[in-house]
């Protein structure tokens, strides 16, 4: 089994990043403005990015201003009964955003596409929290 590992510092208390993390507003300014959010344990939240189908990720695990963790039932095929969590600790106004995208079958050129897709994410993560302007899926030039 694969994994995606990245880590990212955001100049933020934690419970800005996990609020962007689990709420429709944080998420539409970082990932989507597409998408179906709940902060709910099993609540299946939905992610769209243009003519795709929309990605599922079940809610597995919420706990407050420390760890999210999303399984995929729905997605390109790599993807589903794959995990997502995010582990968030804070260090003196710093959060450390550690976020893993584990149990991929096999290392892909869809893979290695979407690791460098999360390190995006997590810079937007961090562009929103810090200043407010997130580069959502629909806003992005590159």
């Amino acid at each position: 089994m694969e994994k995606i590992e990245h880590i990212n510092y955001i100049k933020v208390p934690v419970a800005k990043v996990y609020e962007a993390l689990t709420t429709h507003e944080g998420l539409s300014r970082v990932w989507t403005t597409d998408l179906i959010v709940k902060p709910e344990v099993g609540f299946v939240n939905e992610f769209g990015f243009g003519d795709e189908k929309p990605t599922k990720m079940k809610i597995v695990e919420l706990s407050e201003n420390n760890r999210i963790v999303w399984e995929c039932t729905d997605s390109d095929a790599e993807w589903i009964g794959t995990g997502i969590s995010f582990d968030l600790s804070e260090k003196s106004n710093v959060t450390s955003v550690v976020l893993r995208h584990y149990n991929w079958r096999e290392l892909t050129e869809f893979y290695q596409w979407c690791n460098y897709n999360w390190a995006m994410f997590l810079l937007s993560l961090k562009l929103y929290c810090e200043n407010d302007e997130g580069t959502p899926y629909q806003s992005r030039t590159f």
